[in-house]
C-alpha cells in the first residue's frame, strides 16, 4: 500500500501563489508517476499535472507555464507550485501516485486539499 500526506492549501488571492507538497510513504517501489487531480463542486476531477519517476512531466493545457510539478527523492515528496492564481483554479487538489507490478496497475490517492482562489 501507498499512502499520500497531502498539505499546503488555502485561500489565495488572483495572482497569489500556493504550494501543495504531497508525501509517500509505504510501498512506493513499483511508483512510476505521481501526479495533482482536482476537482470543482458539480465538475469532473482532471488531472492537473504529472510527472514520471524519469522526470518527464505533462501539464493539462490551462495550467501550462503557471504550475510546476517537482519531486524530491530524498524526501519522497512531490510538490505542485502554483503561481498567477485564477478563480477557475478553485477545486480540491488531489495528490496521485500510480504503480505497476507486471500488467496490474494500481492507483493511490490522497485525502484531498482545498484551493480558493478569491479576493
Amino acid at each position: 500500500q501507498v499512502q499520500l500526506a497531502e498539505s499546503g492549501g488555502g485561500l489565495v488571492p488572483p495572482g497569489g501563489s500556493l504550494r501543495l507538497s504531497c508525501a509517500a510513504s509505504g510501498s512506493i517501489f513499483n511508483v512510476y508517476a505521481m501526479g495533482w487531480y482536482r476537482q470543482a463542486p458539480g465538475k469532473q476531477r482532471e488531472l492537473v499535472a504529472i510527472i514520471y519517476m524519469g522526470s518527464i512531466t505533462n501539464y493539462t493545457d490551462s495550467v501550462k507555464g503557471r504550475f510546476t510539478i517537482s519531486r524530491d527523492n530524498a524526501k519522497n515528496t512531490v510538490d505542485l507550485q502554483m503561481n498567477s492564481l485564477k478563480p477557475e483554479d478553485t477545486g480540491a487538489y488531489y495528490c496521485n501516485a500510480k504503480s505497476r507490478l507486471y500488467t496490474r496497475e494500481e492507483n493511490y490517492w490522497g485525502q484531498g486539499t482545498q484551493v480558493t482562489v478569491s479576493s
